[in-house]
């Protein structure tokens, strides 16, 4: 048994090591196209000697090896939050470990989820003078949330150049073959395939893997083949430069100039961070398979060779790759680099749905279209919003630089930028997730980010050459995150200094002081305790409510999943003749929330769940009824074995256009406008129907409590949610006046509505307008 485990946990990850050659290292392996022509085109240029040659490939190796290899394979991919990877993933593990997050909403119920777990227990470093210190400013952790939210929008830049200098890359080769092409025929055939690639992307990660993989894997048997060819045909001696000596040599010869060469020089890792953010798709053993096994010694081989053919043939600097090619394998070589650099922009796409996704379940992002491509893998995910902004973002850096030198400086300093910050990421993980010594963070910030730092130096001496692409796209995404995050905790304030106090609620009697109607009510907040005020706003201009309610609250925690037997926290409001529940459904960031219609279900099965459970530990305990109100909150499974102890749920199809048998409590007017609405949607539904359990031994109260239940769902369901209108008071400042009513108003009234991103259904909706003053 443990061994056919094995072997189907091996032939999964060796299936997802070869979609991740599709996906992944598209970009990182095409790379050998242009990284020598990039470093010897600058200053560089009179320094065409062997053992200047020698010196950059000797930096280009040790840069792959410790870098790419050491930090990112070794060492980042075990930094994985629950298999999820990205500055976000980080950033989530920290929050959890130590209270640096800025979410509002977070209980203390989050913690016992088994997600939440990670490594040792957190009391181990409870005492930590560097932890408190970071937890007693908040400007410390809004500095770290902006840090965080700079290298998604690095992430976002990535995704926008990458496509842009892969096409325009390739396209360049076709020039120089067929020089009849003119620049604007080569610009017009660049944009068709850029818009044809972003038209793939909703056929999701897993169909353009297959698609792709088969491409890359000749590509880098080529380039392997090529490699080993010129290193033995032009000069073996390029061996010794695996040596770090010719670095030295190299830096001793060019001096500053060699310095600015650097900026060409890190151009062979560019794609690199794409292997951590898009782990959500893949695993971490993949990765490491297909990097360690596969990618890593086709690349070094190549530029090896790449070398070598260089220290015999220095004049052909500009076109190194093509000429290096014997002339009978040119033309099959061409076409497969062309295809290659096509797929190139693939991995950091990928990475950019990723991190969007993420950004916006913590809060940071526009709600926008999530579409979930993949049954298996679930991090495969499709945006379409993003997805046409980053085709359009694309083809106007293509069209407006034209160039592939000028979009290389701005792709550099894109891709150091956020491995540099994924680096100080990477130190704070080490000391309160990790929970080793200082002194270890330290030494591993101080080598690799020593390392990143000259890198990054040298890049942005290239801010005027188009370096500040990545840096203006950058500020505007970063604006755009904190503004709808600032905007979204004023709001989440604003309601909590404002709910209605309990003794309020219970002032007014189980009636309520109006009429209680057959029917549930979800009545939709934010709020993860207390009564919203959209309650009282609605009760003081309608006479009549549901006889059941159900505040809801739909959240995300910092995790990536959150298991549907750990969704539903269910409690209760009021005591039990009021029939006042609480619902909190908790999502991850990874989680996407499907429209199966099933959601009704759950919570009525949930809640009747609670009930039983609460009856049968009052007996045991005789607790008083006070123990039941507002803040005892129970976890509740929606396993079907277990949910039926509360409930027996039977299921058939009916015709939207045929009477229901079920007596409702709608009037005939009602009921004749929904079937209007269902004639004209036709379609099966299943209709589910509640029975009571026959056990009687059941407490009476607890028999009545159901009976109600199933009767309020029988006689229908509505959501109730605030329309809220945000503006900043009077008295606010200018700066704040401008984010609210115009930034954060802006957001809201062009991002997806909340009522759409939950998949509440139209006809069963009810929303309340409210104007907000924060």
């Amino acid at each position: 048994m443990m061994m056919q485990w094995s072997w189907r946990h091996l032939s999964r990850n060796l299936l997802l090591a070869y979609q991740s050659f599709g996906v992944v290292y598209g970009d990182l392996s095409t790379s050998p196209l242009y990284v020598y022509r990039s470093v010897f085109m600058g200053k560089l240029q009179d320094y065409q000697t062997e053992e200047a040659v020698f010196g950059v490939f000797s930096l280009i190796f040790w840069t792959l090896t410790l870098v790419t290899l050491i930090k990112y394979v070794f060492i980042l991919l075990s930094a994985d939050d629950n298999g999820e990877g990205g500055t976000f993933a980080l950033y989530s593990l920290l929050c959890r470990h130590a209270r640096f997050s800025l979410l509002p909403n977070q209980q203390a119920a989050d913690e016992e989820l088994s997600a939440y777990k990670y490594g040792p227990s957190a009391h181990v470093i409870a005492s930590s003078p560097l932890k408190r210190f970071l937890e007693k400013h908040k400007k410390l952790r809004t500095t770290l949330l902006l840090f965080v939210l700079f290298g998604a929008c690095m992430v976002i830049g990535d995704g926008v150049l990458t496509p842009a200098i892969s096409v325009l890359s390739s396209l360049s080769g076709l020039q120089f073959t067929a020089k009849k092409l003119t620049g604007d025929e080569v610009l017009l055939m660049a944009c068709v395939i850029l818009v044809g690639l972003f038209a793939l992307q909703h056929c999701g990660t897993r169909r353009v893997a297959f698609l792709f993989a088969p491409v890359v894997i000749i590509w880098l048997f080529c380039i392997f083949t090529i490699g080993i060819y010129n290193t033995i045909h032009w000069n073996p001696k390029i061996l010794r430069a695996l040596s770090p000596y010719y670095i030295y040599k190299f830096f001793r010869i060019t001096g500053k100039d060699g310095w600015i060469s650097l900026g060409g020089v890190l151009l062979c890792i560019t794609g690199t961070e794409a292997m951590f953010a898009d782990l959500g798709h893949f695993t971490a053993l993949s990765i490491r398979m297909a990097f360690a096994l596969v990618i890593y010694p086709c690349l070094v081989v190549q530029y090896m060779g790449q070398a070598a053919f260089l220290s015999k043939n220095l004049g052909s600097v500009e076109t190194s790759f093509y000429d290096s090619i014997p002339n009978s394998l040119f033309w099959p070589v061409f076409v497969i680099a062309t295809l290659a650099a096509i797929v190139g922009s693939q991995a950091v796409i990928t990475a950019t749905f990723s991190i969007i996704k993420q950004c916006h379940a913590l809060g940071c992002f526009p709600r926008v279209k999530v579409v979930h491509t993949s049954r298996h893998i679930y991090g495969q995910i499709y945006i379409p919003e993003i997805n046409w902004i980053l085709m359009v973002l694309c083809l106007a850096v293509t069209i407006g630089f034209r160039d592939t030198t000028f979009i290389g400086n701005a792709y550099g300093i894109a891709c150091m930028t956020v491995m540099f910050i994924t680096t100080w990421l990477m130190a704070l993980v080490i000391i309160f997730v990790w929970q080793r010594s200082v002194l270890l963070s330290i030494a591993f910030l101080v080598f690799f980010g020593s390392i990143e730092a000259v890198y990054l130096s040298s890049a942005f001496i290239k801010v005027p050459q188009g370096g500040w692409v990545p840096l203006v796209l950058s500020l505007i995404f970063m604006i755009i995150m904190y503004i709808w995050h600032y905007g979204t905790r004023q709001k989440y304030s604003f309601d909590l200094h404002n709910k209605v106090s309990l003794k309020w609620l219970l002032g007014l009697g189980p009636s309520l002081g109006i009429v209680r109607v057959p029917g549930i009510g979800l009545i939709y907040s934010e709020l993860a305790t207390g009564v919203p005020a959209i309650f009282t706003h609605f009760v003081t201009n309608l006479p009549a409510f549901h006889k059941v309610l159900v505040f809801v609250c739909v959240k995300s925690v910092p995790v990536p999943s959150v298991s549907p037997e750990e969704r539903f926290l269910v409690g209760r409001v009021c005591p039990r003749p009021y029939r006042m529940y609480r619902c909190i459904v908790r999502y991850g960031y990874k989680d996407v929330q499907k429209d199966d219609g099933d959601f009704e279900r759950q919570l009525i099965q949930s809640i009747a769940q609670f009930i039983m459970m609460e009856a049968e530990e009052s007996s045991q305990y005789a607790s008083s009824e006070s123990s039941s109100l507002d803040g005892r909150m129970a976890v509740i499974s929606t396993n079907a074995e277990r949910s039926t102890t509360s409930l027996i749920v039977s299921e058939h199809e009916e015709d939207y256009g045929v009477t229901s048998t079920v007596q409702s409590s709608k009037s005939p007017s009602l009921q004749s406008l929904r079937t209007l609405y269902e004639d004209e949607t036709p379609q099966v539904r299943r209709r589910v129907r509640f029975q009571l359990p026959q056990n009687p031994s059941m407490d009476l109260s607890v028999r009545d409590e159901l009976m109600d239940l199933i009767q309020a769902k029988e006689a229908g369901v509505a959501y109730i949610m605030g329309h809220s209108y945000i503006k900043a008071r009077r008295s606010s400042s200018l700066l704040k006046k401008i984010a609210i009513d115009i930034g954060y108003s802006f957001l809201r009234k062009n991002c997806r509505g909340p009522a759409v991103a939950l998949n509440i259904p139209h006809i069963s909706l009810i929303e309340v307008g409210m104007i907000y003053y924060v």
